[in-house]
């Protein structure tokens, strides 16, 4: 019988609770078929089940621990991510708690080589990046999920392995109670890099294992510095080799230190190895006998790894169970929420009996490609930062060499952080539409921009776990024949919502369901639109998939048709 730990983890500065143990009624006897299983609760099987969740769709939730992870983790969460995490009911919590930043800093032989600015304008609700430690990620999505009615969570119930049905999937569950099976008939796995759903199918992931290991402590100590990355290339005390600190809510700070080749963990984590590193580098940093406690720490390999496929019949992958990618530009969770809000809608469709035979291979499709195009920047990155080969390592130090005289070079230091994948080839994007027409705007594939509308006011504010039909029409009307289509559309169980962003600052008008006042013509210069009329047809993930210069009933039929996957 499995029994997960029950004493709190130790930490300096988070109160960690042991959450309830729940015996599952199936081991009493109840035959029960869950509609969608999600394995694993952490950032991304959390989120996960909160997505399906709005989007109507009731899960259980497993997971063998009972606590939140231990330490930072997956620390640093893109604007895209706090956009997610926004549908999801966290975001303002993350806010109030977080640190934003924007800035990063390379440091060679005691000079600022590059200084990266990530872009941020005014239609910004969240900085480009927010810190805050996943310890209190977790517990706010757990937070928000105990007062969601369609999640079952379960901790403390560990899952053994799967076996994949033509309808579905049983799990061998294991608990203090005793062992029993989960049947469900859709299961998303969501149980990270050594996913137990993933080797019991005996799948494996194609790419690249770099030799590089890094040491990642948590610490507490008074730097007195802005919260902005710092990279520190070639260290006097660890030469040829790379540390990356970040700032981190509460009084902490996060050191990632490279290890030299043959270091074992052991080695490397034992604790005059880490006293005698971290104190090199504030003395580096110009912060020497300034005194620290260390609240937790580990040691990770960079991987560059994807699944082929994230469909295998009924059993789905999301997350570091479909993708490992290196933490460099902060790739990891922020990738892995954008696979759970890519499959969020799309499973929800197929369970109402609304979508067509392409549309849950879309998932996979779109999310592989997305995980392949980060795979390829974050490659880069990691050969600039652990180099695999003396070629490599030659090429690295010339950068780096030149960086300290010549402006061209630096540039060449920056790894970039991560951003939304555009599904500009997707199968759900309509063909005959008029995108090639626009000059502006976002084109099919793209993300919408959340657009500022007032004073703590955005797009994404208003819009909800459907799709949107956005109008624009310089006499603020929605055509009849529109009208109908959408309503046709509803009548066969589709979420779908006019909204019209009004050029006269009407508050309703027929037809529409949500108008958005744009007397200011701020959302029509930003979605291209031109002579004061057009159209977007966005998914529930807030993706293109068509745009018009004028739109008809059938126009919009046939493109809601293709986004559905017929």
């Amino acid at each position: 019988m499995y029994q997960a730990s029950t004493q709190p983890r130790p930490s300096i500065f988070y109160d960690y609770q042991v959450y309830p143990y729940r015996r599952p009624p199936e081991l009493d006897g109840q035959a029960i078929e869950h509609r969608v299983a999600v394995v694993g609760a952490g950032p991304i099987g959390l989120a996960t089940a909160l997505d399906l969740a709005r989007q109507g769709i009731a899960c259980v939730l497993l997971t063998a621990d009972q606590q939140v992870s231990e330490g930072s983790r997956a620390l640093a969460y893109t604007r895209r991510s706090m956009e997610i995490l926004q549908q999801v009911g966290v975001a303002d919590r993350i806010v109030e708690h977080g640190l934003p930043w924007r800035h990063g800093n390379s440091f060679y032989r005691g000079q600022c080589v590059y200084r990266l600015d990530v872009p941020f304008d005014d239609d910004d609700r969240y900085a480009p990046l927010t810190n805050l430690q996943q310890q209190y990620l977790e517990q706010f999505l757990i937070e928000q999920i105990q007062a969601q009615p369609l999640i079952d969570l379960r901790m403390g119930h560990k899952v053994l392995g799967v076996q994949p049905r033509a309808d579905g999937a049983d799990l061998q569950v294991d608990t203090p109670d005793g062992p029993y099976v989960l049947r469900c008939d859709w299961l998303v796995a969501c149980d990270g890099a050594r996913s137990q759903v993933r080797q019991s199918m005996q799948l494996r992931m194609e790419g690249t294992a770099y030799e590089g290991r890094f040491v990642i402590a948590d610490i507490r100590c008074d730097l007195g510095l802005p919260t902005e990355r710092m990279a520190f290339f070639d260290p006097p005390w660890n030469p040829g080799n790379t540390v990356l600190v970040h700032r981190e809510p509460f009084g902490l700070w996060r050191v990632d230190y490279q290890l030299p080749p043959g270091e074992t963990p052991e080695q490397a984590l034992a604790p005059a190895s880490m006293s005698a590193r971290i104190n090199a580098q504030l003395e580096l940093m110009g912060k020497g006998g300034t005194p620290w406690e260390l609240d937790w720490c580990s040691v990770y390999s960079t991987r560059t790894m994807t699944l082929t496929d994230y469909v295998h019949g009924r059993v789905i992958f999301a997350g570091d169970a479909a993708h490992m990618l290196p933490i460099f530009g902060v790739r990891g969770a922020n990738t892995g929420w954008q696979d759970g809000h890519n499959l969020a809608w799309k499973l929800a469709m197929v369970i109402r009996g609304l979508a067509g035979p392409r549309l849950l291979p879309s998932y996979s499709s779109e999310r592989v490609k997305a995980a392949q195009e980060i795979i390829d920047e974050a490659g880069r990155s990691v050969r600039f930062m652990t180099p695999p080969t003396p070629g490599f390592r030659l090429l690295r130090d010339a950068v780096l060499s030149l960086s300290l005289s010549q402006a061209y070079a630096r540039p060449l230091m920056n790894w970039r952080t991560s951003r939304p994948h555009e599904y500009t080839d997707s199968t759900l994007n309509t063909a005959d539409d008029d995108n090639s027409l626009f000059d502006g705007g976002w084109p099919q594939g793209a993300q919408i921009r959340n657009v500022r509308l007032g004073n703590d006011d955005h797009l994404l504010d208003h819009l909800g776990a459907s799709f949107h039909l956005f109008l624009f029409h310089p006499e603020d009307r929605v055509a009849p024949g529109l009208q109908h289509t959408v309503e046709t559309l509803r009548a066969t169980g589709l979420p779908i919502a006019i909204v019209l962003m009004s050029a006269t600052g009407q508050r309703e008008v027929a037809g529409a369901d949500l108008v958005l006042d744009d007397r200011h013509a701020h959302a029509r210069e930003r979605f291209g639109i031109q002579r004061g009329q057009g159209a977007y047809l966005v998914r529930p993930d807030h993706h293109v998939c068509a745009r018009w210069m004028s739109l008809n009933g059938e126009r919009l039929s046939r493109a809601v048709s293709r986004a559905l996957g017929h």
